[in-house]
């Protein structure tokens, strides 16, 4: 009996040591490592240029998780539960140079005496007869002239501070421009008696209609639309070709939806839209008027008159004495 409970002691200390060394063992943690963990990328960063490239050692501070190379990121498929971002390929914009606009030439159809002292500024062609405005301080007029003679059958001058320039027919008014003075003038066609005098805030050059606005050049590439009744600016197109803005636009007429422009100083005549302000088209009239025997030194060409029942195109210089019917040749 002694021996069966020396036994049952013997393995109640083995059986309360046991279990005393299981309650000590530390608890085992096992910890799950995400095998790629998605990298956000900073859409609203700024783009850097290869001169705007910091010189420090960024890759010494760098993640050493990340890698950098010069190439394109290479895509990788978003593990689960991660969210996808998107970063647009920026695309160039895309230009285009507009091309050089024709350039036509002319030939004479009849040639015509002109007043070889009219510092011509403006010109109209209306019922038979031109109206002429002419320039220069004291000198300044607005004539009526016989086409076929050039006789002056009329004739108003301005007051000597006056400098006239651009003159323009609409609805039996005559409108004409002044220089510097930025004062213009409205005159009954029948009699040439003034009827109003008005202001504006550039300088005046050149002055045409298409028979429901005036349109008006200042000597820069803008030209304005009027408000016949008011005088007062109703719109503006900017005249450009394919090197851009084309200044020193002077005497102008309205011809089959087109304006067309002297420009000042050169033999060139520009055709302009007078909805987008683009030049369609240029002609040259380079050699028209003969100089070699020319008595008294004549000036820049500057003057077009249209007679829109015939289709006639008239044109002239400043101290020309000829005036001439020309017909566009096209450009091959």
């Amino acid at each position: 009996m002694k021996f069966i409970r020396t036994r049952i002691l013997i393995l109640t200390i083995l059986l309360t040591m046991l279990l005393a060394a299981c309650s000590n063992s530390p608890t085992v943690t096992v910890t799950l490592v995400a095998t790629a963990a998605p990298v956000a990328l900073n859409t609203s960063a700024p783009v850097v240029t290869e001169d705007e490239a910091p010189t420090t050692d960024a890759e010494s501070t760098a993640d050493p998780g990340l890698v950098v190379t010069d190439t394109a990121p290479v895509e990788v498929a978003p593990s689960a539960g991660t969210t996808q971002t998107t970063v647009p390929t920026p695309t160039a914009a895309v230009t285009t140079t507009p091309a050089p606009p024709p350039i036509d030439s002319y030939e004479v159809v009849n040639t015509y005496p002109h007043d070889p002292a009219a510092f011509t500024q403006g010109l109209v062609y209306h019922d038979g007869s031109l109206y002429e405005g002419t320039g220069r301080w004291g000198e300044s007029s607005l004539r009526e002239v016989a086409l076929e003679s050039g006789t002056v059958l009329r004739s108003r001058s301005l007051e000597p501070q006056y400098f006239g320039e651009g003159i323009t027919l609409l609805n039996d008014r005559i409108y004409q421009l002044t220089w510097q003075e930025q004062t213009g003038f409205v005159y009954d066609r029948a009699t040439f008696e003034p009827q109003q005098t008005f202001n504006y805030p550039t300088e005046g050059w050149g002055i045409t209609h298409d028979g429901q606005r005036l349109i008006v050049s200042d000597g820069t590439s803008t030209i304005y639309f009027w408000d016949p009744a008011t005088l007062q600016e109703i719109g503006r197109i900017t005249v450009r070709d394919h090197e851009g803005p084309v200044n020193r636009l002077n005497e102008l007429e309205y011809i089959n939806g087109e304006i067309w422009a002297n420009i000042w100083l050169t033999d060139l005549i520009a055709r302009i839209s007078p909805e987008t302000g683009e030049v369609l088209g240029y002609i040259d009239m380079t050699g028209l008027l003969d100089t070699s025997s020319l008595t008294e030194p004549a000036d820049v060409l500057n003057g077009i008159a249209y007679d829109p029942e015939t289709g006639r195109i008239f044109v002239t210089g400043k101290l020309w004495p000829s005036l001439f019917e020309i017909a566009v040749v096209p450009a091959p």
